[in-house]
Parts: C-alpha cells; sequence; structure tokens
C-alpha cells in the first residue's frame, strides 16, 4: 500500500469558526483502515467540532476533507452516510417510543412496492448483533432500555448502514465499568473486522487500552500524533491540559465534626415497580467530611437523590437537615441548606436557552444582591457570573451572555459546580460532578470539593466511578437494589471488594459478613 493511500480519511488544515470563538484552528487528522484512532483533548478543545465537519453537521471556513485519497464533498449526514461514515453521538439520538428495531432500520428502509421489509431488516440486524458481540431486545422500546442498551442500538445503526468510518463521540461517559469493558471489546472487534474507528475521550485509561495512534487538540489547535505503545497517561495528560496534572488526589485526613445530614429509614417509591426504590436508608453526614455513595447505574441513587433535593416525595422515613426535619419541605426551602449539583444537567442543572449569567443566578435571584424592589439588578448578576467564570475557569465563546446550550458538555458541567459551590451551604450533595470532564478539569473540581470539606462543609458524593470513589471519599456506602449494602474504608478496600458489594455478591451485616 503506498503511503498516500494508506489513510482512509484525511482532514487537512480544518479552520471550523463560531461567535466570538475559533472551534478548530488549522486541524490535520489522518485516518489509517483498520485502526482505532482516538481524539484527546480537554472540555472544548474542539473535539466534536471536528467530527461534526467529518459528519457532515457543521461546514468548515477553511481546509478540505479526503476519503481513500479523493477530495470529496460533505454537505450533510446524508453525505456521509454515502462515503460509508457514521456517528454515535454524546447525546444519543434516538426515537424513545420506536422500538429498537425500528430505530436501527429508521431512514434505510427496505422497501418492495412501497411496503417496508421488516422480516429482512430484522435477519440482517440479527447477523449483525451475532457477528460483534452486539445483543440487544428489538422488539423493546428505547424508553425502557438501560443507557448501555441504547448505545448498542446506535452501534447497530452504524452497522446496518454498512458504514466503514465509525465515530464515537465520548462513548462511555454514560456508562457503567462493566458496559465500558463491554464496549472495548465491541470496538476492537469491529476495527479487526477491518472498520475505521474515530474514538473520541479524555479518559486515559480507555485511550491507552483501545486506541493505536492518539492525536491530541488543545484550546482548538492541534498539538500532536502519539502511538499509544510510546507513550503514557502522564505524557499525554501533558499535552491536552499544557502543564503536568496531578492525577492523585491529595488531601489530609477527614476531620469530622456534628452531623450535617441525618437520614433515617429513608424510602422513595419506584416507579417502575411495585417495589421502594429506595428502601430503609439510614446513614449520617458530618461537617467535614466526604462520604460517597457508590454503585452501579440503577440501583436506586438517583431516586435517592431525588428525595433527599425534594425533586420526589418520600414514602417513609424523615430526613433531618442541621437538626430540622426537611422531609416535607419543598426544593427552595431545602436549597437554603443544600447545593444540587445534579445527574443531568441538561434536565435538572441549566435552563439551556437561557445565558450563562442568567443560569448562575438561578436559585439566588431574589437575594438583595440581585434584586432591589422587585427588579433585577442586572449589572451585579453579570459582574457576579463575571467573577464566577474566572474563578472556575469556565470557556464560553461570549463569556456571561453566552447561551448554555452552545457551550460544550463539560464546560456546562463547570458552570453549575461555580454555581453550586459558590453558594455556601453546609452540604453539598455532588452527583457525578466529573461526568464528561477532562483530566485538568477534574483535577480541579476535586480540589474544590476537598475545600469544601476542609472548610467545614458536609459533602456527599454520588458517583460511578471507580477511581473518584477510593481517592475522593472518607467513607464509601455501596448501595444495592435501594439499600445501603456495605460501607468500607477507601483506605482499607479495593476495587475488586467494592466491586463485588456494587454487584451483590456481598453484603456487611452490623457484626459479621456474610457472602
Amino acid at each position: 500500500m503506498n503511503e498516500a493511500n494508506q489513510y482512509v480519511i484525511e482532514m487537512l488544515h480544518i479552520t471550523k469558526e463560531f461567535p466570538g470563538i475559533k472551534a478548530n484552528d488549522d486541524i490535520t487528522l489522518q485516518l489509517k483502515k483498520g485502526e482505532i484512532h482516538a481524539l484527546l483533548g480537554e472540555n472544548g478543545a474542539g473535539k466534536s467540532t471536528l467530527m461534526s465537519v467529518l459528519f457532515g453537521l457543521y461546514q468548515p471556513e477553511a481546509g478540505e476533507i479526503r476519503k481513500d485519497g479523493k477530495t470529496v464533498q460533505i454537505n450533510n449526514p446524508n453525505d456521509a452516510t454515502a462515503l460509508h461514515i457514521g456517528m454515535v453521538h454524546q447525546h444519543f439520538k434516538l426515537v424513545e417510543v420506536f422500538t429498537v428495531l425500528d430505530n436501527i432500520i429508521l431512514g434505510a428502509e427496505d422497501t418492495k412496492l412501497g411496503f417496508l421489509q421488516k422480516k429482512q431488516a430484522r435477519k440482517k440486524v440479527e447477523e449483525l448483533m451475532n457477528k460483534y458481540g452486539l445483543l440487544v431486545d428489538l422488539d423493546a422500546k428505547v424508553e425502557d432500555i438501560t443507557v448501555g442498551m441504547q448505545q448498542r442500538t446506535e452501534i447497530l445503526k452504524m452497522l446496518y448502514r454498512d458504514n466503514e468510518i465509525l465515530i464515537f463521540d465520548e462513548p462511555t461517559a454514560v456508562l457503567t465499568p462493566q458496559e465500558i469493558d463491554e464496549l472495548m471489546q465491541i470496538m476492537k472487534n469491529l476495527a479487526k473486522e477491518g472498520k475505521s474507528i474515530l474514538f473520541i475521550s479524555h479518559k486515559l485509561n480507555e485511550i491507552m487500552e483501545v486506541a493505536d495512534r492518539v492525536t491530541v487538540l488543545r484550546k482548538g489547535k492541534y498539538v500532536g500524533t502519539v502511538n499509544t505503545k510510546d507513550t503514557n497517561k502522564q505524557e499525554l495528560s501533558n499535552m491536552m491540559v499544557g502543564r503536568p496534572v496531578q492525577l492523585e488526589v491529595v488531601k489530609a485526613p477527614a476531620q469530622p465534626k456534628e452531623v450535617v445530614l441525618h437520614v433515617e429509614d429513608m424510602c422513595v417509591a419506584s416507579k417502575l415497580h411495585k417495589r421502594n426504590a429506595v428502601n430503609n436508608v439510614s446513614f449520617d453526614v458530618r461537617a467535614g467530611e466526604i462520604v460517597c455513595i457508590a454503585g452501579i447505574d440503577g440501583n436506586g441513587q438517583t431516586e435517592f437523590v431525588f428525595g433527599l433535593t425534594g425533586l420526589e416525595p418520600l414514602s417513609g422515613g424523615k430526613i433531618e437537615l442541621c437538626g430540622e426535619d426537611i422531609s416535607k419541605s419543598s426544593v427552595r426551602q431545602r436549597g437554603e441548606y443544600m447545593s444540587h449539583i445534579p445527574e443531568d444537567r441538561h434536565k435538572h442543572g441549566l435552563v439551556l436557552d437561557f445565558t450563562l449569567e442568567q443560569n448562575m443566578v438561578l436559585q439566588r435571584y431574589q437575594e438583595p444582591d440581585f434584586q432591589h424592589g422587585g427588579f433585577i439588578r442586572f449589572d451585579e448578576v453579570r459582574k457576579y457570573a463575571e467573577g464566577l467564570i474566572e474563578k472556575f475557569d469556565v470557556r464560553s465563546g461570549q463569556g456571561p451572555i453566552t447561551v448554555a446550550r452552545s457551550m460544550s458538555g463539560g464546560n456546562q458541567q463547570k458552570a453549575i459546580i461555580a454555581r453550586e459551590l459558590d453558594r455556601n451551604r453546609p452540604l453539598v450533595v455532588a452527583v457525578q460532578p466529573t461526568r464528561g470532564l477532562d483530566v485538568g478539569a477534574i483535577e480541579y473540581i476535586h480540589s474544590q470539593l476537598v475545600a469544601q470539606r476542609d472548610e467545614g462543609k458536609a459533602i456527599l458524593l454520588v458517583s460511578l466511578e471507580l477511581d473518584e470513589v477510593l481517592s475522593l471519599s472518607d467513607r464509601i456506602l455501596v448501595m444495592y437494589e435501594g439499600e445501603i449494602v456495605g460501607e468500607l474504608d477507601p483506605k482499607k478496600t479495593t476495587a475488586q471488594e467494592l466491586g463485588l458489594y456494587m454487584a451483590g455478591a456481598k453484603r456487611s451485616e452490623k457484626g459479621g459478613e456474610q457472602a
């Protein structure tokens, strides 16, 4: 194979601009046939933008794209599909009320005399499922299946269209550790079959495990391309952030004081079945400690947080915050005592069509600082937002007047964390605070949470990331099927032991272990 033809896709000198920001500044990326090529960079480095250009969602201001050495014009996703390029987006593009099978064939239906040939379509999908180990229930509605299964549906959608170049945008952001392992295996199988994969990520472990080569972007510019076998995590994180990054959490031992949060026999009803989603959960969180609720997604953590923050009513038990019974208080009343970094930043964290400065004062606009005589003091709001943007390094095209929807996922997350930590409440409820963030931002958020702890705040962390659970928490509570099945000391436990508790294979009773 001669040098020119070894690349199936070449993106040469691509430049893409948005108001106030150069998202891609003269970037070149070359993908070889049959390789897994990772695209690494901080939040807002321009990774998703570059892939959206390749998939035809955006038109670049400059540069050219070649496929198999020939220059091609990609005006929209249909052009990309015709060139056998497919993409799994970070926020899935599925029709929730359709079945899995209908989602897979949507837009690429086989018809005969105007009738849908579903039998043949099903046969083709089943063959693909078996070939790549992508098993999903084809007749289930998308709204009823797990996120991991939805992702498999997206991958099958690409394979059904005979795509040869597969783009994965942050594919592991919403998966459990087990699902991540399965996805890595699926990607390796796809590459073995001759598919070429572009894989956007900022999780260094995953890149080291599956990628053959890595291209690093920083602030919209190309930094370099390296072979994974010739590099390591520290070197990659330096390339990505532009400075050495602390990959471990540095913190002094906790000095717990008085009880801030007391939860007793708390129950929250389930929307899916007759059992309680949260069943008789009791524990305390003290000032000056980080207590983490660990567990595999879907074991009642979400419902627990909804019950605690007032988004769902309790079906039993009580919650005391700073000695006050808040079991029946409204969300706003509870907000006087707690900050809440929610799990779903789009649904519960931001009003996406508001500006950044409006989002920053969502819970505080009625305070005297921000209003006078019922009128909002807009200059004060702007000054406050500008301070937080600088302190937390929230990157956006137009500063405080940027519409939240147009920001990258990681910067939306930073905005929520800035707002919540600045509210200075005795309890911080942080649900997956670093979901979708890069190493530089994770390092910063972790240091902020530790600083809050050291100032005497009580921190309740809910996380699915084992590394985060083990390195950040002072005590670990494991939740399985809505119950607390173990309390572990992060200094004395291992990821393996934690995994057994999370999978329900192990429980601790007061007074002995039972398998």
